[in-house]
């Protein structure tokens, strides 16, 4: 079994904090671009297994319009994740 992060074990020890960051993910995930996306990932990744692609462990990335690896796509930093052009 994987050990817990250190953000895990916070929010495991602290119910308080953990009951407020609850409330703050359900109102950011009740957001009708989050539902927007939700259901294109859920659409493209049904699309992706009826023409037999194998998409176990992988996440759509929006940005990169594929499939990669959860590791990568919740990895980046921040909404996207991608680093803004420089001017």
């Amino acid at each position: 079994m994987a050990e817990k992060s250190k953000s895990a074990l916070y929010y495991a020890n602290n119910p308080t904090a953990r009951k407020k960051k609850a409330a703050t993910d359900k109102k950011i995930n009740a957001r009708p671009s989050q539902k927007k996306k939700r259901a294109d990932c859920n659409k493209k990744r049904a699309q992706a297994k009826k023409a037999g692609k194998n998409v176990k462990g992988k996440d759509y990335d929006h940005a990169v319009g594929k499939f990669v690896s959860t590791k990568t796509n919740r990895g980046r930093k921040g909404e996207g994740g991608r680093k803004k052009k420089k001017r």
